[in-house]
């Protein structure tokens, strides 16, 4: 098991939690994804390591963006 925290920019409600979460779920080997709207803070459990630009694309496609 992996896992790798992400900050993840302009999430302003629960349905942005829940955006975010359904398209990283979506990332071959993801077996859970725990969002903290207050920090932006997203952390990802999967299989193995993660590669970053999966995680960045599926975050885009929900509307937003990784920071840093």
């Amino acid at each position: 098991m992996s896992t790798a925290t992400y900050t993840v920019s302009g999430m302003t409600c629960e349905h942005c939690v829940a955006s975010v979460t359904e398209e990283i779920s979506e990332i071959d080997g993801v077996s859970a994804v725990d969002v903290e709207l207050s920090s932006g803070a997203v952390t990802v459990t999967s299989a193995q390591p993660l590669d970053a630009d999966s995680v960045r694309e599926a975050v885009e496609e929900a509307g937003y963006k990784l920071a840093g």
